[in-house]
C-alpha cells in the first residue's frame, strides 16, 4: 500500500512538474545587427479641428489665464516633449477634406469662419492656423505631418499651401507667408494628400481616387527638402485590399512615399460601448479588434511587397486606436471620452505590432493627442492629466530609431466564453548605445504568464524594469486622481543560470533594460 501510495504521489509530482514547464513562455531573441531601424514616426500623434483637440485643448489664446506661449498651453507642450512625440498630423482627419489654409492666416480678427460639418456643427473661427501649428510643432521640436484638402480643396490651393510654408525664395505664397510675420519657411516634409478619400474626402472609389491622387501629386513640387515631400496617399479602411492594390498598381512609385491605413478597434460602430464601464466580454471584443492590426499589417505588407519589393514606400498607419461612446453628457460629435486601463493594454498590443513590422511600417498616428478618442492628455480648463496610453506611449519611446531584434514566440491563450487570443506580446530593439529594451503585454483579464528569456543569447548580465498596471482593467486617472495610475518599478522576474524569467501580470504593460 505504502509502495502504490509513493508511486501515486511521484506521477503526480511529475504531472505538476510537468505542467508548470509547460507555463513558461519562451521568448526567443536573435541578437543580429541585420535588421530594420524602428522608425521614431511610428510613435506620431493626431491633432484635428474636432471637439477640444485644439480649442480648449492645445490652444487656449494668448489672453488664457492658463500659463501659454502664443495661445498654446505650456503644460501640453511639456508633457509631449517627454513623450518625445515625433511627428503631428494636423488639421485632419474628416476636417482637412473641408479645411481651406487661407482661412487662417493673417490677422485673427479678419480670418473667416466655417461650421465643423463633421464634428458637432459647431462654428470654427480659424483662429488657430497654418503659422500656430508650425509654431506649435517648432515649440514641440517636431515634425509636422500637414493633410491637404482634396475632397473641397483644388489642386492650385494644395500646391500653393506647399510653396506657402516651404519655399524660401521669392514667389507670391512665400511673400504672402512673409507679410504675414514669418521669414524662414518651415519646409516641411510630410504630406497627406487627402484622408479616407473612401469616405468623408469625397466617397471616392480607388480607382477614381489613384487618377485624382497622380494629378495633386504633380504639382505639389518642393526643393527645398533633401529627397523631396514625402507624399501620402489616403490609403484603405481596415481590411480594404483591393483599394492598397489599386494604389500600388496605378501610381508609379516616385509619386508616392506611403500609403495610409486606417484601423479602430471599434467593437460595433452603432453600440461603441462606454469607455469606463465596460464588462470583460466587451474588453475581449475591443482586443479582438485590436490585435486584427496584425493581419491588416501582413496583408497591406504583401500587397505592397507586389510592387514595391524594395520597401521603398511606407505603409503609414495614421489613424488608429480605441473608440468607444463619449462621455455621458458630453456633446456626441466631439468624441471626448475617458482612457482606461484597456488602453494601455491596446497601445501597447498594437506598438509591438507596429515594432516586429518595422520594415515596412514606418509611420503611425494614435488618434488622437488631446480630448478626443484614445488621448493620451486630457484637459478641464485649468486641470490637465496624463492617460494610462501616455504613460505606454512614453515606456515605448525608448525603441525610437533603434535597431528592431527578431522574436519567436508562442504565446498562451487567453480564453473568454469559448474564444481565444494570443495572450502576450512583446517586441525588442537595441539602441545606438547598446541598451537592449524588450515590451511585453499580457492581455489576458485573469491570468498572470511567466516568460523566459535567454540572457546569454542577449549578451546582457543586468536588467531593470518599469510597469504600467492597476487592479481593475477600468480603472483610470480622473481630475481628481489625476496619477492613479503611472509606471512603477518592476521586479517581477529572477534570474537563474543565465535565464531571465518574467512574471507578467494581467493586464499590464512592462518594459525591461538589459545592458
Amino acid at each position: 500500500m505504502k509502495k502504490a501510495l509513493l508511486i501515486l504521489f511521484i506521477f503526480t509530482f511529475c504531472n505538476q512538474t510537468s505542467f508548470a514547464q509547460k507555463e513558461i513562455t519562451l521568448l526567443s531573441i536573435k541578437n543580429t545587427a541585420n535588421t530594420p531601424t524602428i522608425n521614431k514616426n511610428i510613435y506620431g500623434h493626431f491633432a484635428e479641428h474636432l471637439g477640444r483637440s485644439i480649442y480648449g485643448g492645445f490652444f487656449v489664446g494668448d489672453t488664457s489665464k492658463i500659463p501659454n506661449t502664443n495661445g498654446v498651453r505650456n503644460d501640453i507642450v511639456d508633457a509631449l516633449k517627454k513623450l518625445k512625440i515625433p511627428n503631428l498630423r494636423w488639421p485632419g482627419g474628416c476636417f482637412a477634406d473641408t479645411y481651406h489654409w487661407k482661412d487662417g492666416i493673417g490677422p485673427k480678427e479678419n480670418r473667416p469662419t466655417i461650421v465643423n460639418q463633421w464634428w458637432g456643427g459647431v462654428t470654427e473661427d480659424n483662429s488657430f492656423g497654418t503659422h500656430d501649428f508650425l509654431n506649435l510643432c517648432e515649440l514641440l521640436e517636431t515634425e509636422p505631418y500637414l493633410a491637404g484638402n482634396m475632397g473641397s480643396g483644388t489642386v492650385q490651393e494644395l500646391a500653393d499651401w506647399v510653396q506657402y510654408v516651404n519655399f524660401g525664395g521669392k514667389s507670391p505664397m512665400s511673400d504672402l507667408r512673409i507679410k504675414n510675420g514669418r521669414k524662414e519657411p518651415w519646409k516641411v516634409k510630410m504630406w497627406g494628400v487627402g484622408n479616407e478619400a473612401w469616405g468623408c474626402g469625397g466617397n471616392m472609389t480607388a480607382d477614381y481616387y489613384a487618377g485624382e491622387y497622380r494629378k495633386y501629386a504633380t504639382f505639389m513640387s518642393d526643393w527645398e527638402n533633401t529627397g523631396g515631400l514625402m507624399r501620402i496617399a489616403s490609403g484603405a479602411n481596415s481590411a480594404d485590399y483591393n483599394w492598397t492594390e489599386t494604389l500600388m498598381k496605378n501610381i508609379p512609385g516616385n509619386m508616392i512615399g506611403g500609403v495610409a491605413l486606417h484601423h479602430y478597434s471599434v467593437i460595433d460602430w452603432a453600440k461603441k460601448g462606454d469607455a469606463v464601464d465596460f464588462t470583460e466580454d466587451l474588453y475581449f471584443k475591443t482586443m479582438q479588434q485590436a490585435l486584427k492590426m496584425e493581419e491588416l499589417v501582413t496583408k497591406h505588407s504583401a500587397i505592397m511587397d507586389k510592387y514595391d519589393p524594395n520597401k521603398k514606400i511606407a505603409l503609414v498607419v495614421d489613424e488608429w486606436g480605441g473608440w468607444y461612446d463619449v462621455e455621458k453628457g458630453s456633446n456626441p460629435g466631439f468624441l471626448y471620452q475617458q482612457n482606461t486601463m484597456r488602453d494601455a493594454v491596446l497601445a501597447g498590443a498594437t506598438l509591438d505590432i507596429f515594432n516586429n513590422h518595422a520594415d515596412r511600417v514606418r509611420v503611425a498616428n494614435l488618434a488622437q493627442c488631446v480630448n478626443v478618442l484614445q488621448a493620451v492628455i486630457l484637459t478641464d480648463e485649468t486641470k490637465m492629466l496624463l492617460t494610462p496610453t501616455y504613460h505606454v506611449m512614453q515606456m515605448y519611446s525608448v525603441h525610437q530609431d533603434a535597431k528592431l531584434l527578431p522574436i519567436s514566440i508562442k504565446s498562451p491563450l487567453y480564453t473568454h466564453n469559448g474564444e481565444s487570443l494570443p495572450a502576450l506580446s512583446a517586441s525588442v530593439s537595441k539602441d545606438k548605445n547598446g541598451l537592449i529594451h524588450i515590451s511585453l503585454v499580457n492581455i489576458d483579464a485573469k491570468k498572470e504568464h511567466k516568460i523566459e528569456i535567454d540572457m546569454q543569447e542577449l549578451g546582457i548580465k543586468n536588467v531593470t524594469g518599469t510597469i504600467l498596471a492597476s487592479s481593475k482593467l477600468q480603472d483610470h486617472n480622473s481630475f481628481d486622481n489625476p496619477t492613479k495610475i503611472q509606471p512603477t518599478t518592476f521586479k517581477g522576474f529572477e534570474i537563474k543560470k543565465g535565464k531571465l524569467v518574467i512574471t507578467v501580470p494581467p493586464f499590464s504593460v512592462i518594459m525591461l533594460e538589459g545592458k
